[in-house]
C-alpha cells in the first residue's frame, strides 16, 4: 500500500508539474482566433506552426538564438577551462595561502548579485566594452569560475597521489600532468559542470540586462521579454518564443542528464 501510495502521489505532483509546459505547447500551436474565441486554457481547435515563425522570424528570435549561443559556448568552455587549471593548483601542489584562495573564489559566489548590478555597469562602460557581447561573456566567466573551481577542487583532490607520482617518474611536466593525466579523470566532473554552467548561462537574464542595451544583441532570454511587449495579447506567438527558448537547455538536459544530477553532489564527500 505504501508503493502504490507513493507512486500514486508521485505521479500526481509530476502530471501537475507537468500540466503548465503542456498548456505553453499546446498554446503555441494554436491560432490567434482559436484562443481569442475559446480563451487560453480551452481544448484546442486548430493546429498551427504560424506562431514560432513569427517569433522565429518577426520576434527575432533566431537573432537572439544565436546570441546566446555566441555568449554560453565560449563562456562555458573559458570558465571551465580557468577553473580546471586553477583546481589542478589548488588541489595538487602545496601552494602558500592556497586554502585562503579557495576561500575567496568561494565567498566571491555568496555575495547578491544584485548589489554588484551598478559596479558592473559602470565598470563596462569605463573599459569601453559596454553593450558589447564579450561583455556579457566576461561577466558570466568571472562570476562562475570560483564556483567551478570550488567544485572541481573537491573532485581532483580525490585522485590518488600515486597516479600524480607515476607521471612525474615517467618524466611528466606540471602541464603533461594537468592535460594527459588529471583532466581525462576529471572527465565526469567536467561533464557535469558544462551541463550546469550551459543551463545556468543560456538561462541567465540579469547580467544581459546589465551589461546589454541594443535588442540586437540581447540573448534569448532577453529578448522574451520584448516578444511579450511586441505581441501583447497573441499567446501563441508569445509561448512559441518560450519553447523556442527552452529547447536548447532541455536538449543539453537530456544529453547530460546523468552527469547533471550527480553534478550536484560533486565534491560534496570528495
Amino acid at each position: 500500500m505504501r508503493t502504490t501510495g507513493f507512486h500514486l502521489t508521485a505521479g500526481l505532483l509530476s502530471a501537475l508539474w507537468l500540466l503548465p509546459i503542456v498548456l505553453v505547447l499546446v498554446t503555441s500551436t494554436r491560432t490567434f482566433d482559436d484562443i481569442a474565441a475559446h480563451g487560453v486554457g480551452s481544448w484546442p481547435h486548430s493546429f498551427t506552426l504560424d506562431g514560432f515563425r513569427q517569433a522565429w522570424v518577426d520576434g527575432g528570435q533566431m537573432q537572439a538564438l544565436i546570441n546566446s549561443m555566441l555568449v554560453t559556448v565560449p563562456t562555458v568552455l573559458l570558465s571551465l577551462g580557468l577553473a580546471s587549471m586553477a583546481a589542478f593548483a589548488l588541489s595538487r601542489y602545496d601552494l602558500p595561502f592556497r586554502r585562503v584562495l579557495l576561500l575567496l573564489m568561494l565567498g566571491g559566489n555568496l555575495l547578491p548579485p544584485q548589489i554588484l548590478l551598478v559596479p558592473v555597469s559602470k565598470l563596462s562602460e569605463v573599459l569601453g566594452i559596454y553593450d558589447q557581447l564579450y561583455a556579457l561573456i566576461g561577466v558570466q566567466v568571472g562570476f562562475g569560475v570560483g564556483f567551478y573551481v570550488f567544485v572541481l577542487h573537491g573532485f581532483m583532490r580525490a585522485i590518488p597521489g600515486e597516479i600524480q607520482q607515476a607521471a612525474v617518474i615517467d618524466g611528466a611536466n606540471p602541464w603533461q600532468i594537468y592535460w594527459r593525466v588529471i583532466l581525462p579523470l576529471a572527465r565526469p566532473a567536467l561533464a557535469a559542470l558544462s551541463a550546469l554552467s550551459f543551463t545556468w548561462i543560456f538561462n541567465d537574464l540579469l547580467w544581459a540586462i546589465t551589461v546589454l542595451r541594443t535588442d540586437d544583441r540581447m540573448p534569448v532570454t532577453a529578448s522574451l521579454i520584448g516578444l511579450q511587449g511586441q505581441y501583447v495579447s497573441m499567446w501563441n506567438v508569445i509561448a512559441a518564443g518560450s519553447v523556442i527558448a527552452a529547447a536548447p537547455t532541455v536538449a543539453v538536459f537530456l544529453s547530460f542528464q546523468r552527469h547533471f544530477v550527480a553534478g550536484l553532489n560533486l565534491g560534496a564527500v570528495k
